[in-house]
């Protein structure tokens, strides 16, 4: 079973990995697809830039009545049908809106469309041609150097900043490059365009001789855009980094969901709620965990129930032998007068008493769960602390007359507990504190906000730092005597702790401050009172 279980865990990882690949390759295609596209229009934009913002500036300097003749002009050169319209008559979406107003050049393929604002003018110039050719780069170069040569040479290269050049880099020279064939400078001296391939950049360059200056134009080396810009990497690369992160973090929350009902279940497993189980969704590793888990758990509730079991029964049969053996010491003391034999029955009566108060002990500390109180059903009341340690003082006073039991704090606190296993909790500590103290025992009570604070103090010895947390522990004892007159059976303060645990509070042990013996502190804290 755990074999198929773990065939199929891995195969729904796989799966899921397979599926999370498939993801972000369909994505990463997809953004490759989106910037190889945008480099195109941008491109297309960069190469239309410098014909349609040659024609606009003119355009824009020039009176209203005189651009049609303009627009004629243009058209031959270039190739293309020119026309102005308004731009609220056009219909752009609101994209093509910004990127007009931008000033930026609309491209449209199949048939070339490009459309760009006339700076400062509520008008746009539209130009369509069928297919982009040499007849356009060579009428941008006639146009410009026309437009050149009809203004004075300290404005030239203002005029040239002042074009977006897209990508024809413009440059004035004063001689023309050195490396021209004859064939070449008799081409610029009739006043063509001539266009060069630089073979280190394997990109076009044009060349042109303004008319009647001795000034030559130059328009390139041209990109072609083969390189993607970093504006265009840096969103595919953010978009693959979210999708992976978000499928990680998917995982990853499933896993810390479930690990976390598993640390719940440990804590209360360890808190002594022993049927607590863990809920197996799948057969996957930490399904696997969760049923080894539920295993363990199981196998600690039926080793602690079988204890707990054997401890009552052993206890339970105790009572019977003990019971039989004081009646038959009873019956021989009934028929001796012989004062030697009367003590021994006497000290036989005394073990017999202590044995069958262990008993009583050893059945307390099993019906508490052995390790936790969380088992038991406790019966809550309202308790008035200080009648509680009233009625501790009196059933202890006559046991130990030498010694002085008072209790500290006039005012009377009230708190919701089980009575019962409380004061059995509190008389156990008196208990102890009678045991080992020399005159004086004195109960505190401390009403306080959250909880209520006994504290039970004596004059003894006190207990060593280095013992206080072993003392809890059952059968613990300081010295290596049994007698009780020395430490009892070393059961009674694992049920204080036991009983504190099971109404959520601790109990722990320093230094009388006052009297410079044991003091042993009582927190419970306080609970709601029942609708």
């Amino acid at each position: 079973m755990r074999r198929v279980l773990g065939h199929g865990s891995f195969l729904r990882f796989y799966l899921l990995l397979g599926l999370a690949l498939c993801v972000v390759f369909f994505i990463a295609l997809g953004g490759r697809s989106f910037i190889e596209q945008i480099r195109r229009e941008d491109y297309r934009e960069q190469l239309a830039a410098l014909p349609m913002s040659l024609m606009t500036q003119q355009l824009a300097s020039s009176p209203v009545a005189e651009r049609e003749a303009m627009l004629a002009r243009f058209s031959e050169r270039l190739g293309m049908q020119l026309s102005l319209k308004r731009i609220e008559s056009v219909g752009l979406n609101y994209f093509e809106q910004a990127r007009i107003e931008r000033g930026t050049v609309l491209v449209a393929e199949e048939p070339w469309r490009l459309r760009q604002r006339i700076p400062n003018d509520e008008w746009m110039l539209e130009a369509t041609f069928a297919v982009w050719s040499e007849r356009q780069w060579q009428g941008s170069m006639v146009l410009l150097g026309e437009w050149l040569a009809s203004m004075p040479h300290e404005a030239r290269a203002d005029a040239i900043a002042s074009l977006d050049a897209g990508s024809w880099p413009l440059v004035l020279l004063s001689t023309p490059p050195s490396d021209l064939t004859p064939e070449q400078q008799f081409q610029l001296a009739q006043g063509g365009v001539l266009t060069r391939l630089v073979s280190d950049k394997l990109s076009l360059m044009l060349l042109y001789r303004v008319p009647g200056d001795n000034q030559w134009l130059q328009a390139g080396p041209t990109s072609r855009g083969d390189t993607l810009p970093v504006n265009l990497h840096l969103p595919l690369l953010v978009g693959l980094m979210v999708v992976l992160s978000l499928i990680i973090y998917l995982i990853m929350r499933s896993i810390e969901a479930r690990m976390a009902r598993l640390e719940l279940a440990a804590t209360r497993i360890a808190s002594g709620r022993l049927e607590t189980r863990v809920k197996v969704e799948s057969g996957d590793f930490l399904g696997r965990l969760g049923m080894a888990f539920n295993g363990m758990a199981n196998q600690v509730q039926s080793l602690l129930r079988g204890q707990q079991e054997m401890i009552r029964a052993v206890s339970h049969e105790l009572r019977t032998p003990v019971a039989r053996i004081r009646f038959a010491v009873q019956m021989v003391e009934d028929m001796t007068d012989q004062p030697a034999i009367r003590r021994q029955l006497q000290g036989i009566d005394a073990d017999i008493s202590e044995l069958d108060e262990l008993v009583d002990e050893i059945l307390t500390y099993a019906r508490l769960g052995g390790e936790s109180i969380n088992g038991v059903e406790l019966e809550m009341a309202l308790v008035e602390c200080r009648a509680m340690a009233e009625r501790v003082i009196d059933t202890l006073s006559p046991l130990h007359q030498s010694l002085s039991l008072t209790l500290d704090g006039s005012a009377e606190v009230e708190l919701y507990a089980e009575p019962r296993y409380l004061q059995r909790a509190l008389q156990n500590l008196v208990s102890n504190a009678c045991r080992y103290g020399k005159s004086q025992v004195v109960i505190r009570l401390w009403d306080e906000p959250h909880l209520v604070r006994i504290d039970i103090e004596d004059d003894g010895p006190g207990i060593p730092p280095e013992a206080r947390s072993d003392i809890f522990k059952p059968f613990a004892r300081l010295d290596d005597s049994r007698a009780r007159s020395s430490g009892g059976y070393g059961l009674g303060l694992s049920i204080v702790q036991k009983i504190m645990a099971g109404h959520g509070g601790s109990v722990t042990v320093d230094t009388s401050p006052t009297l410079g013996g044991a003091r042993f502190t009582l927190l419970i804290p306080r609970r709601e009172l029942p609708v």
